[in-house]
């Protein structure tokens, strides 16, 4: 493959790797917490904290995982205290999110391919710099989605009765949120933060139709995921097309895919079922 002879492209995978297995990672909790539009909200408030970095010269990386931290918190804090209904906090953030990075990036007269690059993605401009903060950053995702897995189902899977047990839910249901906007920092210069919600999201809906316990649906969505990716990648730069929107049309087509084969196989043993049916009588 004569793309891995560009140090960009070489990149670009490395990127694509981490993107696809940590979008699903915590994606999967997401789904299971019925929070699946969250990385959406979260998404339009990280583009508030890229304008915020463009305009100080701070890495927008670092500056979008701070104020999408902050915003998955404020979330999450609204969802658990205040008056306000989960849907509506997500509104309000999906609002203020990109009128303030809109704002912020006219005010440090930035071009609209610059907003273009974040708002849809741009892998093939991944610097070094910016590879050893999304592997770092993932590493701590994939890290602490595997390795706390029972406790953040639990946490997802029924509030109450995980807070009998003695699990700290609203610890947890924090983690969820910051790791949920680590992830859309880490996601958003290969998918772009438009799209990262759908790579968090249609590789775990694709995963339940082939499987049946949470363990199974959140290792196979992590495959899912590293596949679209990285074939997203490599099939954007075979016919040159975007890489972001590449990848999101191979979860979906794998989506579909799995749907059909679902319904084909149901259809499959109902006939079979009708035909012992009747050799019985």
């Amino acid at each position: 493959m004569d793309l891995l002879n560009y140090e960009f492209m070489q990149r670009a995978l490395i990127a694509a790797v981490f993107t696809g297995l940590t979008a699903p990672a915590i994606g999967t909790f997401l789904v299971q917490r019925r929070l699946a539009l969250l990385g959406d909200g979260i998404g339009h408030v990280a583009l508030t904290g890229v304008a915020l970095g463009l305009l100080t010269g701070i890495a927008p990386l670092i500056t979008a995982v701070l104020i999408a931290s902050a915003g998955a918190i404020v979330i999450e804090l609204l969802r658990m205290y205040g008056r306000t209904s989960a849907d509506v906090a997500l509104a309000m953030l999906f609002y203020g999110g990109i009128a303030g990075g809109v704002l912020l990036i006219n005010l440090a007269d930035e071009s609209a391919s610059t907003l273009n690059r974040y708002l849809f993605g741009a892998i093939t401009t991944v610097s070094v710099a910016d590879l050893w903060l999304v592997a770092i950053l993932g590493a701590i995702v994939l890290l602490l989605t595997i390795g706390l897995s029972p406790q953040l189902f639990a946490v997802c899977q029924d509030e109450e009765h995980a807070r009998v047990s003695g699990v700290p839910v609203r610890l947890y249901g924090l983690l969820i949120a910051v790791l949920a906007a680590v992830t859309i920092t880490v996601a958003m210069r290969t998918v772009g933060l438009l799209l990262v919600s759908a790579l968090m999201v249609v590789p775990v809906a694709t995963a339940q139709q082939l499987t049946r316990s949470f363990r199974a649906t959140h290792l196979v969505a992590m495959v899912l995921g590293l596949l679209a990716a990285v074939l997203g990648v490599v099939a954007s730069y075979e016919v040159d097309t975007p890489p972001g929107p590449t990848i999101v049309m191979l979860a979906l087509l794998a989506f579909g895919v799995a749907v059909l084969g679902r319904v084909l196989l149901a259809a499959v043993r109902r006939t079979r079922r009708g035909i012992d049916f009747v050799q019985e009588d």
